[in-house]
């Protein structure tokens, strides 16, 4: 009796991004990454290609985070400079590329100006040389000022810039085609937003093959399962001809980690709950297996164990 061929098989495949520019492309690093071109679900190799691993991109901010000092303390001193927490996350914690967060721009933290965040983006892209994905801060109107100074200090260097949403979505397109930069596209855990978000991008003249969603991450235990059906089903639809959905994920697993009580809240808040300092890591890199099954492409950790444990994963699972 012949064995039936239970096989998943899809019709399409997941949009190819690369983030950076060397030399001969108009940029300066020293390596490019590529995500993406999938024709399976994740790590299922015998049902279909997957030709780029998933990669870790090294969180990074222009003024610390608000994270308790025992996160801190393991990332080392070096938090306090960006420009020296860059260059630890790739030769000493190895991760693949970059993400800076501008939270200092935000009116609440410093207000830094723009001027001064396109310096923070100067500085690094000069003391590394791997890709640099940049975030604003989050406050859409003071965004609209910041990254376009940081596009156009980074012109050429092919980044991944985020985010483009319904309320700013003209700014981010204007900047990422006139510097040469890859878009980030977000929504809030929905399907549906994501798609118009997409639509607005490809409206204005975006080209969809150049983006990255982001669809809004949680923390373990924080709706972590509905997210994670959120990415699934994105990438089932990508993979069954949807183009609007056929774009690589990402997700910033440890800006959605230390925003919980899980892992930052020590034994004197959580008895019974063991010490924070090997609780916190272990909540971040829970949360990035998740989503490598789920279908992530880029994940942004910031604890050195918590990164060393996701390579680790990703190289058994690849």
């Amino acid at each position: 009796m012949a064995v039936p061929d239970v096989k998943e098989k899809w019709t399409s495949k997941i949009n190819v991004v690369t983030i950076g520019a060397i030399k001969d492309e108009g940029g300066t690093r020293g390596k490019t990454i590529t995500v993406g071109g999938q024709t399976t679900l994740p790590f299922l190799d015998f049902e279909g290609e997957l030709p780029h691993k998933a990669v870790i991109a090294g969180f990074v901010s222009d003024t610390p985070p608000d994270w308790p000092d025992v996160i801190k303390n393991a990332i080392g001193k070096e938090i306090n400079s960006p420009v020296e927490w860059a260059q630890k996350n790739i030769e000493e914690f190895k991760c693949d590329l970059l993400s800076l967060k501008l939270i200092g721009a935000d009116p609440n933290v410093k207000d830094a100006s723009p001027a001064d965040c396109a310096k923070v983006v100067q500085d690094i892209l000069k003391a590394v040389d791997v890709p640099l994905i940049i975030w604003g801060c989050g406050d859409d109107e003071k965004d609209n000022h910041v990254l376009p100074e940081c596009s156009q200090a980074a012109k050429g260097e092919n980044c991944l810039i985020g985010s483009a949403k319904e309320s700013n979505y003209m700014t981010i397109v204007a900047i990422c085609k006139a510097d040469k930069h890859k878009i980030i596209s977000e929504a809030p855990v929905d399907i549906n937003i994501g798609k118009q978000v997409n639509i607005l991008l490809q409206d204005a003249g975006y080209d969809l093959k150049d983006v990255v969603m982001y669809q809004t991450t949680a923390a373990l235990g924080y709706g972590f399962d509905y997210v994670y059906t959120i990415f699934e089903r994105a990438r089932i639809a990508g993979l069954k001809g949807d183009n609007l959905m056929a774009t690589p994920l990402i997700c910033d697993v440890a800006g959605e980690t230390y925003r919980v009580k899980e892992a930052t809240s020590d034994e004197d808040v959580l008895p019974g709950w063991g010490k924070l300092e090997k609780r916190g890591p272990m909540w971040e890199a829970m949360c990035a297996g998740g989503y490598l099954q789920a279908g992530a492409d880029i994940l942004i950790l910031a604890h050195p164990q918590a990164i060393k444990g996701t390579q680790e994963s990703i190289l058994k699972l690849s």
